[in-house]
């Protein structure tokens, strides 16, 4: 069996599905159904497998080898950056700004020592998206040992701006509501009639 593409002159080429078969000595051919009118792809398909071709669904041509947890990664990573923490850590040499940042969103994640840490953030090694996040490839744990010295640093900064920042945003304090409360008038309680006992 075979597709066959037959030519027309004023309209589009008929598509048929055919057979060869001997009769004598000489090869005939008959037509066994037309296929004008499916689409292009599904042609192809059938002549793919009356070639002998194995078809493979897209599903099966993909294999995941791995896959990383990314969404409590997005979220503290976005907190961060939220909070502007990025810009509070010192930014030279960059990638030691980049190692710091990743220390401060990996020990809220997953805590860990600093060996631990560094194959969690390695590309070959990693145990989350963090590393890929920030574009840190292979990491080993001195450099991790330098990128806590930088933040030991800038600790005493970072501290103050955070405070500064979360000082401005506080929640009233205890005196604060005892002012409210002493300019409000005291709720008075509703009294009932007494009944006479006469």
């Amino acid at each position: 069996m075979f597709v066959a593409r037959i030519p027309n002159r004023n309209s589009p080429p008929a598509i048929l599905l055919r057979e060869s078969y001997r009769e004598g000595d000489k090869i005939r051919s008959r037509t066994l159904a037309n296929l004008s009118h499916w689409p292009a792809d599904k042609i192809n398909a059938l002549r793919r497998v009356l070639k002998g071709e194995e078809l493979v669904s897209p599903a099966e041509q993909l294999r995941i080898e791995r896959s990383l947890p990314h969404g409590h990664v997005a979220a503290v990573l976005g907190m961060a950056r939220k909070l502007g923490l990025h810009h509070l850590v010192p930014d030279k040499p960059r990638r030691l700004a980049r190692l710091a940042l990743a220390l401060i969103v990996a020990r809220v994640i997953e805590p860990a020592a600093k060996l631990a840490t560094a194959r969690q953030l390695s590309a070959a090694t990693a145990a989350h998206s963090l590393g890929e996040l920030l574009d840190l490839g292979a990491v080993d744990e001195d450099e991790l040992y330098e990128a806590l010295d930088l933040l030991g640093t800038a600790q005493p900064g970072i501290e103050a701006a955070l405070a500064k920042r979360s000082a401005c945003c506080a929640p009233p304090t205890a005196a604060r509501w005892r002012w409210r409360c002493s300019k409000a008038t005291p709720p008075t309680r509703a009294r009932w009639p007494r009944k006479s006992t006469n």
